[in-house]
C-alpha cells in the first residue's frame, strides 16, 4: 500500500480535533441547562428566587440579660409553683432576690410592697405581676436623649474605677453624639495611664470627634482648663472628659477629682454638667460601694452599667439604682458602639423577669 501523504494526516488530524472540540461544548451545555421537575415550571414561565429567610429580631436587652434571666428565673420559678402568697414565699422571695445581687435594702423593699399589693389566696401569676411592676416603679422613668442640648458646650465629667471600661465607654458615647450631628471635643484627663490617651485618640479618629491631650503625668487639672478653652474656641457642641480611674478608697485621688469638677465648672458655667459614673456590672454589690464613695465627693447624675451581657448579676441594676438614688443612663450589652444602649426601664424588667414565663413554666 502506497504511503499516505504528510498533509492529508495532518488535515484529518485537525478535523477530528474540531469534532472533538465541538463534542465537549455540547455536553457542557447539556450539563449547565436547567433542570426542572416534573409539574414543575413551564418553559416561558419565570422562576423567581428564593423566598427570603424570615430571621427573628432579638430585642438587646432580652439578649443582654440572658445570663441574669437564667440565674433569677430559675429560683423564682421553683419558689412561685410551690403554693399561695404566704410568709414562706415572701421569705423565699426576699433571699432570692438578694442572692441575685438586688441587695438586702432594695430586695425587703421590694418584697414590702409586692406583699401588701397580693392577696394571701393570690396564685403564682399576681405575685410574679406585682414583682414585675414594683422593680419597674423603682427604676423610676428613662433618662431621655436630649435632641436639643440646652448649654453649649454641654459637659459630661466620666469617672470610675480603673478597669471598668471608662474610656471605652467614653468612646461610645462619642460616637452617639456624632451620628446626631453634634461636634465633640475629647479631654483626656487620664493622665496616669499611659494608654489610656492613646486609646481615646483612637476613638476620636474613629468618630470625628477632636481631643485636647498633654503628656504622661500632667496635672489632670490643667488638661481640664485646656479642655475647656478649647471647646469654647472651637464652637464644640459636646466635650467628654475622661479621668483617671481610681479606687474609692484613695483619698487624695477622690480629691483630686473634686479639683477638676471645680476647674471645669470655672471656665463653662455651670459645668459639668453630666457626672456619669460607671461602673462594671459584673462586680456585683462591690459597685454599690464605689457608688457611695463617689458620689460624696462629686454629684452623680447618671450611671453607665458596662458589661452587663456577660454578667449574672443584672439585679445590681437595681440595687444601684435604689441606693445611688442616680438613674442608670446607658447599659453596655455588647462590644460594638452601638450596643451602649439607652436604659430604658419596661425593656430591662422585660428582659430580666419576662412577663407571664415564670408561673406558667
Amino acid at each position: 500500500m502506497a504511503d499516505i501523504p504528510f498533509s492529508l494526516l495532518l488535515w484529518g488530524a485537525l478535523w477530528l480535533l474540531v469534532l472533538i472540540a465541538a463534542l465537549v461544548r455540547e455536553l457542557r451545555a447539556g450539563s449547565t441547562a436547567p433542570v426542572v421537575p416534573e409539574g414543575g415550571a413551564r418553559e416561558d414561565e419565570e422562576i423567581g428566587p428564593p423566598s427570603a429567610v424570615s430571621v427573628p429580631v432579638v430585642d438587646p436587652f432580652a439578649r443582654g440579660l440572658a445570663k441574669s434571666q437564667g440565674a433569677l428565673a430559675g429560683r423564682l420559678r421553683s419558689l412561685l409553683s410551690g403554693g399561695g402568697a404566704d410568709a414562706a414565699l415572701f421569705e423565699g422571695l426576699e433571699e432570692i432576690l438578694i442572692a441575685s445581687d438586688v441587695g438586702v435594702g432594695p430586695a425587703g423593699h421590694l418584697v414590702a410592697a409586692v406583699r401588701a399589693k397580693v392577696p394571701a389566696d393570690a396564685d403564682a401569676t399576681v405575685v410574679e405581676e406585682a414583682l414585675r411592676h414594683e422593680i419597674r416603679a423603682l427604676l423610676g422613668d428613662p433618662v431621655p436623649e436630649p435632641e436639643i442640648l440646652p448649654k453649649r458646650p454641654w459637659v459630661q465629667l466620666v469617672v470610675g474605677v480603673n478597669g471598668v471600661g471608662k474610656t471605652t465607654s467614653i468612646g461610645k458615647l462619642a460616637a452617639r453624639h456624632a451620628a446626631a450631628g453634634r461636634k465633640v471635643l475629647l479631654v483626656a484627663g487620664d493622665t496616669f495611664r499611659a494608654a489610656a490617651a492613646d486609646q481615646l485618640a483612637v476613638w476620636a479618629e474613629r468618630t470625628g470627634a477632636e481631643i485636647v491631650r498633654q503628656d504622661l503625668g500632667a496635672d489632670p487639672s490643667s488638661v481640664a482648663f485646656d479642655g475647656m478653652k478649647a471647646a469654647e474656641a472651637r464652637n464644640v457642641d459636646v466635650v467628654l472628659v475622661d479621668t483617671a480611674g481610681r479606687l474609692h478608697t484613695k483619698v487624695n485621688l477622690m480629691e483630686e477629682l473634686r479639683k477638676v469638677s471645680r476647674i471645669l465648672g470655672r471656665v463653662v458655667p455651670d459645668a459639668p454638667h453630666e457626672v456619669l459614673l460607671v461602673l462594671d456590672a459584673t462586680t456585683g454589690q462591690n459597685a454599690l460601694a464605689q457608688a457611695r464613695a463617689f458620689a460624696e465627693i462629686v454629684p452623680i447624675t447618671g450611671v453607665i452599667l458596662t458589661k452587663l451581657d456577660g454578667s449574672a448579676r443584672g439585679g445590681m441594676t437595681i440595687a444601684v439604682r435604689h441606693e445611688l438614688g442616680a438613674p442608670v443612663r446607658y447599659v453596655g450589652l455588647g462590644e460594638g458602639a452601638e450596643d451602649l444602649q439607652n436604659f430604658v426601664p419596661e425593656a430591662f424588667v422585660d428582659g430580666l423577669l419576662p412577663a407571664n414565663k415564670l408561673a406558667s413554666a
